[in-house]
């Protein structure tokens, strides 16, 4: 991709316009039944009992030392609960919920060939919404089911991929080719893999197999919203539930910034001022908005503090760096 094109693609997120992501390469089940609550209440860190119809959730599956198998969102719609999930973790998914097909009234459906995901992000994302589809979403739990002009349904939620406002929609696969074109002409323009990547980092959001994955505790990732303390039992729940009262993990997932644009991979270990081995790099970008490269990785506790000076070791160089809160930009979506 081209400096001008990228930059064309960062701008419309970043600068006040909309950016239409096509992310139909997640994966998507839909899990029915009348013991859909009870089963998947037992594998999953939040409450799914609080999970009205029509609203949705994040959610992690851990397993049983309370390490995460994979991060989801779980819409409740009418038909049944959608599970969206990264591409990486799909498969881990689907077999943790394909066991219980057999013990009860649970039925799971791959819907990701059959189905697409777009996502529009961007200050300007609820007037394309409003263009488009005649909606407004304004609850960030809320789910709205609206239609295209040609009468193909819209599952509708307002979500982030990069600290800017937007909404994520799910529509049936051969729809969305309409849909994409309905959200250009209303103004969002198309935005790419590589664009989406520096928008990612700078909103400090953990990728599964980058920045997280099953050697890492859930509370060490920055899922806390995925989390209840106050549900009934669940795989993992005790260790978890432990870190939590205990007071703090041993490491967590923070970021970093650097002096100006460093050449950098992801593995780089992070080092104290006085020289101590205290974490790894993880994620890496150079920020346009910020002109520095910044990095995701984990730090010990005792270092998470923002501002704190450290040293990142690559190709035998030892580069400064600095602890940073996430996210790195507090775009349009913290601005409610």
């Amino acid at each position: 991709m081209s400096e001008a094109t990228l930059s064309t693609e960062y701008s419309a997120v970043r600068d006040g316009g909309t950016g239409v992501i096509d992310l139909s390469a997640r994966g998507r089940l839909l899990i029915s039944g009348s013991e859909a609550v009870m089963f998947l209440n037992g594998l999953i860190t939040n409450d799914m009992k609080t999970l009205a119809v029509n609203s949705w959730m994040p959610a992690v599956f851990p397993n049983v030392q309370g390490r995460l198998l994979a991060a989801v969102r779980i819409i409740h719609r009418e038909d049944g609960f959608l599970i969206d999930t990264e591409s990486a973790t799909l498969a881990t998914v689907l077999k943790l919920l394909e066991r219980f097909t057999l013990a009860g009234d649970f039925h799971v459906a791959d819907l990701t060939s059959e189905t697409a995901m777009l996502s529009i992000q961007g200050m300007n994302s609820d007037e394309v919404i409003l263009k488009t589809l005649g909606e407004t979403v304004i609850n960030r739990h809320e789910v709205v089911i609206a239609q295209l002009g040609n009468g193909a349904k819209v599952t509708i939620i307002r979500a982030t991929h990069t600290a800017e406002d937007g909404f994520d929609l799910f529509i049936s696969a051969h729809e969305s080719g309409s849909l994409r074109d309905s959200l250009t002409r209303a103004g969002a323009q198309p935005v790419g893999a590589e664009a989406l990547e520096v928008l990612r980092v700078e909103a400090g959001i953990p990728r599964f197999g980058l920045d997280m994955d099953e050697t890492n505790v859930v509370t060490e990732t920055n899922l806390d919203e995925a989390v209840s303390f106050t549900k009934g039992c669940y795989i993992g729940q005790e260790i978890i539930a432990r870190i939590k009262y205990r007071g703090h993990v041993a490491k967590k997932l923070t970021g970093l910034t650097f002096e100006n644009e460093v050449a950098l991979e992801s593995g780089a270990q992070i080092f104290s001022a006085d020289d101590k081995e205290i974490g790894r790099v993880t994620s890496l970008t150079f920020s346009p908005r910020l002109k520095r490269t910044i990095a995701l990785g984990y730090v010990k506790y005792d270092y998470l503090e923002p501002g704190t000076n450290v040293s990142v070791v690559y190709a035998g160089e030892k580069l400064p760096a600095t602890v940073a809160a996430l996210p790195f930009i507090r775009g349009s979506w913290y601005t409610d």
